[in-house]
């Protein structure tokens, strides 16, 4: 049975996809903490996408893991990008799931430069609550923000900016034509990080890729509309 490793995005960590593990049981899941952020937010963030890809890609051969199924989430589906361009043997499929390939974030709800900004005047714990409202339909008052900004607040300042600076600086838009792994598309279609511009680039750009855009959800899909993500990806991942 091949293992399935999901990877967060900025301000994420493994607590975030409890549902989905509940929904793939019996399946070997892996849930990733990137450095900074999550349960190894003791540990330095790296600066670039690169740099995570490395240490996943190094972390899932500590743990003996050699091939997997991959998803990744905003930041996270960078990361991914990364990892399949670096080592596209080991991923059986890949699911990039509210992500893009340019680092800028075109149509964000506020540029990187802004929310660089307002976190070094603001403070981290301030930002972390403010940036997660941003990822639900309902903002503060979805039913799963207080998980997320709980999550989110483990972050301390230099992690988020050296999250942010990694973001920035990186595109992987060159390297779509290149992707042959079987590769899923999952949108939210009020998301409010990730136009459909960035998604649209995805679909369009690597070999044979399949698109799921799923209503009423904003960039945090896989809560909001946890049953619905969960039969796209166990259907895509499983079958």
């Amino acid at each position: 049975m091949t293992p399935i490793v999901f990877v967060h995005g900025f301000l994420g960590g493994s607590r975030q996809w409890q549902r989905q593990v509940e929904a793939l049981q019996g399946y070997d899941v892996i849930t990733l903490d990137l450095p900074g952020f999550g349960e190894n937010a003791q540990r330095d963030a790296f600066c670039s996408i690169s740099g995570f890809a490395d240490w996943a890609l190094n972390e899932l051969k500590a743990r003996d893991i050699e091939r997997f199924h991959l998803v990744g989430h905003s930041m996270g589906g960078m990361v991914a990008q990364e990892m399949v361009a670096r080592a596209p043997e080991r991923v059986g499929r890949l699911v990039l799931y509210g992500t893009g390939s340019v680092g800028v974030l075109p149509g964000r709800f506020e540029t990187i430069d802004t929310s660089k900004t307002r976190a070094c005047a603001d403070g981290p714990k301030v930002t972390a609550r403010r940036i997660a409202a941003t990822w639900f339909l309902e903002r503060e008052n979805a039913l799963e923000y207080e998980l997320c900004a709980t999550i989110a607040q483990k972050s301390n300042l230099k992690a988020m900016l050296s999250g942010l600076d990694a973001m920035h600086s990186w595109s992987g838009a060159e390297n779509l034509p290149a992707i042959r792994t079987k590769t899923l598309i999952i949108w939210g279609d009020r998301d409010r990080t990730y136009p459909w511009s960035q998604t649209e680039q995805l679909w369009q750009s690597i070999p044979n890729a399949n698109l799921a855009v799923i209503p009423n959800s904003a960039h945090a899909t896989h809560l909001e509309k946890a049953e619905l993500f969960n039969g796209i990806l166990r259907d895509y991942l499983v079958a």
